[in-house]
């Protein structure tokens, strides 16, 4: 949530053959918050066929018949006006992301975050540099999409100052930016946000069923990791050479070390000036002293956290001293937005971009400002999640489809890898990862629940199928964003170029990442703390 949201995107060829079909039928489609205007309609038309044609399904688990309720009647009518403020201000993920963003925002409106980002690439040496801008960029989803504003022009930056092709910098930011959005080595807003519309889904079927935020960061953080190293051995074996090659076929005279001159068949004077953004990539003393400053604040932050959640007595402790029943893991919105506000706040005051008091709520109507169309769209999924569930089609299609899924009898990884390609293709047209889930999730998730699926196993597996095809789809502002990143230092780029250097990474990474959770589920490790693999846990 970032000043990248409020910018148009800039023009850009449309793509032809299969991208360029996917751009065609995804500009046919509506604003998310219409889309769900259009999905609450059919619930509840649906609602009143269904009724009609007496449609119901037998719970497995108590044995009892679910039939569908009609929504057009009059106490249908009237429940879908008098709660829709009480379905919007009770939706899990609107309180628990405007808490956190209070937090985030001071974070980086003080300016800590794109310090941060500028600390892990300015010093690494080359042979270190392509791994830790991925890992940067993939853990750059907690400043969420400004990442993409900050990270590019950096990668670019940071390459050509070892004497690299900015081109390769370039798409290495946004391949980790992009594609690794869903993994990250620190807990962020993702987390947040999925496991409320999680928790939505899985309340279909077992009212008191709650998904945490940490559900999956056991599994999240050493996927950082796997897809760090994925787009390391990508860029090394093939973007590498094909940046080379987008090169010399403009007889551009380059050397091995030496892409300095990195815009093919230009005048000096259309040369793109890296000067000043190396100027920027460089920490100035005060802003390294502000990040040590802050990075203390954090260390006792998580000291005296883990002190309340342990030592016997504690207020904050969990009952018979269980980790994850304390209130601060419960509660974990609340730690992540104090400890956002401490770094952020520690280092706007050493750096001077806090100056006085009022700085702090500044800041945070500054953050809140840029949630403002997730909480309009909120609004309207709220909607539809709870007639989904008033007229009961949700428990029926979950029903129905389990009992499908039974009748086939496939293999839990083939299935699993069923989903993870749906979400991929879904992907490529709608791109709001939080508009997809909300979309899939109250079907997907009760469904493999009646399967014995955990929902925290259903969640992972549409993060793994969701962020690796965000960097293929010409539906996503960011595709046009990096375009434009891309043609400052190779100015004949178009949608074919990024494509070609796109791809590699959208591919190798949905494969790599499947196969990483298939390993780590048949061995059995936990997704997160307390997380159970089945439903019921067993």
């Amino acid at each position: 949530m970032s000043e990248s949201q409020t910018q148009a995107p800039p023009e850009h060829q449309s793509p032809g053959g299969f991208l360029g079909t996917i751009e065609k039928i995804g500009n046919k489609l509506p604003n998310p918050f219409w889309l769900f205007v259009i999905l609450a309609g059919v619930v509840a038309v649906s609602s009143w066929l269904g009724s009609l044609a007496g449609l119901q399904a037998t719970d497995p688990q108590s044995g009892e018949p679910i039939k569908v309720t009609n929504l057009l009647n009059a106490e249908g009518l009237s429940k879908m006006v008098t709660e829709a403020v009480t379905n919007f201000t009770s939706f899990p993920p609107l309180g628990v992301i405007l808490a956190v963003m209070l937090g985030v925002a001071v974070a980086e409106q003080s300016g800590l975050l794109s310090a941060l980002v500028r600390a892990m690439v300015a010093r690494v040496s080359p042979k270190m540099l392509t791994f830790v801008v991925a890992l940067t960029g993939v853990t750059g989803s907690v400043a969420s999409d400004a990442i993409y504003v900050i990270l590019i022009p950096l990668g670019a930056t940071a390459f050509h100052a070892v004497g690299r092709s900015p081109i390769v910098g370039a798409m290495v930011a946004f391949a980790a930016s992009s594609a690794g959005f869903n993994a990250s080595l620190i807990l962020n807003i993702t987390d947040l946000l999925l496991a409320g519309i999680s928790t939505s889904a899985a309340q279909i079927v077992d009212a008191e069923y709650e998904v945490n935020a940490l559900a999956n960061i056991f599994f999240v953080v050493p996927s950082a990791i796997v897809l760090s190293l994925i787009i390391t051995a990508v860029t090394e074996f093939f973007i590498v050479r094909k940046a080379r090659e987008l090169v010399d076929h403009d007889n551009l005279e380059t050397q091995e070390l030496d892409f300095s001159s990195s815009v093919p068949n230009a005048s000096d004077d259309d040369e793109y000036d890296f000067s000043d953004d190396e100027e920027k990539l460089a920490l100035h003393p005060l802003e390294a002293k502000g990040l040590k400053a802050a990075g203390a604040a954090l260390v006792a932050f998580l000291i005296a956290f883990f002190a309340l959640i342990f030592i016997p007595g504690s207020p904050f402790a969990g009952p018979d001293g269980v980790f994850m029943e304390s209130p601060l893991i419960k509660a974990i919105a609340v730690p992540i937005a104090l400890a956002f506000f401490l770094a952020g706040a520690v280092y706007g005051i050493v750096v001077g971009t806090v100056k006085e008091a009022s700085d702090f709520p500044d800041f945070m109507a500054k953050g809140i400002e840029t949630l403002l169309p997730m909480i309009v769209l909120f609004f309207m999924v709220a909607q539809f999640l709870a007639w989904f569930s008033w007229s009961n089609l949700g428990v029926y299609t979950a029903i129905k489809g389990s009992e499908l899924l039974q009748a086939w009898d496939l293999p839990p990884v083939l299935m699993f890898a069923g989903l993870v390609l749906m979400v991929a293709l879904l992907n490529l047209f709608i791109t709001s990862g939080s508009a997809q889930w909300a979309l899939m999730a109250p079907v997907v998730v009760p469904m493999l629940m009646y399967v014995s699926v955990a929902p925290e196993v259903a969640q992972m597996l549409f993060r793994i199928g969701d962020s690796p095809t965000n960097i293929i789809t010409p539906m996503s502002p960011y595709f046009a964003l990096a375009l434009t990143f891309l043609q400052r230092y190779y100015k004949r780029s178009g949608v074919g170029t990024l494509m070609s250097l796109s791809l590699p990474y959208s591919i190798s990474m949905l494969v790599g990442w499947f196969i990483f959770f298939v390993i780590w589920y048949l061995i059995g490790i936990p997704l997160g703390p307390g997380t159970p693999m089945t439903y019921p846990a067993s």
